[in-house]
């Protein structure tokens, strides 16, 4: 950030020590030189107090800044979007998976017995390398329940309150989703024993 050498820039000009500088301001020495070090970032009280005493306006102060940060948000838009598109890849490739170990079991065991047996399993250690990769990417973009993936797909973000609704939602979906699971397990096991009576 370019907000540190400006500091420092401005305040060797009005020939103030860190130590001057830092009493105008209302802070310490040393949060003046993490300042201009770019250890960290002034809040906008520091700010305003910084444009008063170097008689400049804060876009002036933080101009260079703002150049950064706004490369940094476009950068940001397009890792989001790469995220975005490799999330809806990998969750169809694991939605078809799915859909094949559920439908495929019995045909695979009819036409082709102890081979169908050994391609169902494949084919299920796939569906679930797939669900694991997926889940880690739930994670690690801080997507849970399906309101925050719809939003994340279409490219948006919901907003502080929404979230906060979405997280307390995240342990009854969990729930639901093992019941899920079980069920499905339980159809499935169903109806391979009905047709191998």
């Amino acid at each position: 950030m370019e907000l540190g050498k400006q500091i420092k820039r401005y305040r060797s000009e009005f020939g103030f020590s860190q130590e001057a500088l830092a009493e105008k301001v209302y802070v310490s020495r040393q949060t003046i030189s993490n300042w201009e070090n770019d250890k960290n970032y002034p809040d906008i009280n520091s700010l305003l107090r910084l444009s008063e005493v170097f008689h400049v306006s804060i876009d002036i102060l933080i101009k260079g800044d703002v150049e950064k940060m706004k490369k940094e948000i476009q950068m940001n838009k397009e890792i989001r979007e790469e995220d975005r598109k490799r999330f809806e890849r990998d969750s169809y490739i694991y939605t078809a998976l799915l859909a094949a170990t559920l439908l495929t079991p019995i045909p695979l065991l009819h036409f082709l017995d102890n081979a169908g047996i050994g391609i169902w399993v494949i084919l299920t250690a796939i569906a679930g390398w797939f669900a694991f990769r997926v889940e880690k990417e739930k994670k690690m973009l801080d997507i849970q329940t399906y309101k925050e993936i719809l939003a994340f797909t279409e490219g948006k973000s919901l907003n502080e309150i929404q979230k906060a609704q979405e997280e307390g939602k995240r342990p009854y979906q969990r729930v639901f989703y093992a019941v899920g699971a079980a069920l499905t397990a339980l159809a499935v096991s169903a109806v391979m024993m009905w047709i191998f009576k």
